[in-house]
């Protein structure tokens, strides 16, 4: 079994066996269109924005791996989301094939053919009532565990091309896009305004209103990733944390709220901070003489902070020091974009290559095939 902790230690192939996707209806007329991209650019080949030319599942999705077991099939080119939701279900949103979802026993994959929305995932949440949400480039998806429903600027959107997506403590999807913030409360969409910034072109993908992250703190606070820094709203005043104020770099790609309270900030070209309230704190890391990029932060279960490191791998803070994993302990993508641990304590990282585990030692890549290990 693909997931099965004792054969994954013994280093077992396990296997996905991947099923015919199933015909899914898309309802009251909101199919997205299969439009092209305008606004995405990018100059770099193998990291976070290539330019989004499938629009199907991988070619290799239907053929059991069982016909081809010397080849070792990535599940995605590029994975950049990872989510498990309350039923257990792993989902992995990648860069150009739609969402994979593995249910423990096969890996199906989900894009445009499917009726979902897009081809590039760059949110997944679930709601109260166990429906998946879902932030692509061409708009809003929901998932009720049958069939896709597609919002896109036809239905109130600001801009289909989404960058960020929360659900806040009251149900409110709050939606991040090239046009700044969008509200929905499952029937409407509103606005909320933030400043505008400047654009950053070396990202490839930008704009004036572009919101790279949406988090809601422990205080109810909402806070706003950008490229001025860091807004956060207490539900009476919108107020501004930049570089004047300390933060290490006003181009922010990811904000969280450790288990303390402190506020992290990934971003784009300085590393990782974090905010106690009254001043930031930097955390040491290796860094590139163009740009010290860090795309994502996620705490696990032990209170430890864990950020790629754009060419240096992945690091994980323990309150103290910052051990840094890299191609030496198995990682072999240098473009690790997102980490996650699942209910059962397993830490999974997708980026560049893929989609990889720790076991607590070493990281192994995952194929469409199972664990690999040399």
């Amino acid at each position: 079994m693909f997931l099965n902790k004792q054969q994954y230690c013994r280093g077992l192939p396990s296997f996905f066996v991947l099923l015919f996707s199933v015909f899914i209806i898309s309802c009251n007329g909101r199919q997205t269109e299969n439009k092209p991209q305008t606004k995405e650019t990018d100059s770099r080949t193998t990291l976070k924005d290539i330019p989004l030319q499938k629009t199907q599942p991988p070619k290799n999705e239907h053929k059991s791996p069982f016909l081809q077991p010397e080849i070792n099939i990535p599940i995605s080119e590029f994975v950049r989301r990872i989510f498990q939701d309350k039923s257990g279900n792993l989902w992995f949103g990648t860069n150009g094939d739609g969402v994979a979802r593995y249910n423990g026993k096969s890996l199906d994959y989900f894009s445009i053919n499917q009726g979902f929305g897009g081809v590039a995932v760059r949110g997944i949440i679930e709601d109260n009532d166990g429906i998946i949400w879902f932030g692509t480039e061409r708009g809003l998806t929901k998932y009720d565990g049958n069939s896709f429903i597609n919002f896109t600027e036809k239905d109130g959107l600001n801009n289909d091309n989404i960058w960020s997506l929360f659900m806040d403590s009251k149900g409110i999807i709050w939606i991040g896009s090239l046009e700044g913030i969008n509200l929905f409360d499952g029937k409407n969409f509103s606005t909320f305004t933030i400043p505008e910034s400047k654009p950053d072109y070396n990202r490839g993908v930008t704009s004036e209103k572009i919101v790279h992250s949406i988090m809601q703190d422990s205080k109810g606070t909402m806070w706003f990733g950008t490229n001025a820094g860091a807004y956060f709203y207490d539900g009476k005043s919108l107020s501004n944390l930049s570089e004047k104020d300390g933060l290490c770099d006003n181009a922010v790609n990811d904000i969280l709220e450790d288990k303390n309270g402190n506020i992290w900030f990934a971003t784009h070209y300085e590393g990782v901070c974090f905010w106690d309230g009254k001043s930031f704190t930097k955390v040491a890391t290796k860094r590139r003489e163009n740009s010290t990029e860090v795309w994502s932060l996620f705490e696990d279960t032990a209170g430890q902070i864990w950020f790629p490191i754009e060419s240096f791998g992945v690091y994980r803070y323990n309150g103290t020091t910052a051990t840094n994993f890299n191609e030496n302990d198995g990682l072999k993508s240098g473009a690790i974009q997102c980490i996650f641990e699942d209910k059962e304590g397993r830490i999974w990282l997708g980026g560049y290559m893929g989609l990889f585990r720790f076991d607590g030692t070493s990281f192994y890549g995952v194929s469409q095939n199972g664990i690999l290990k040399e």
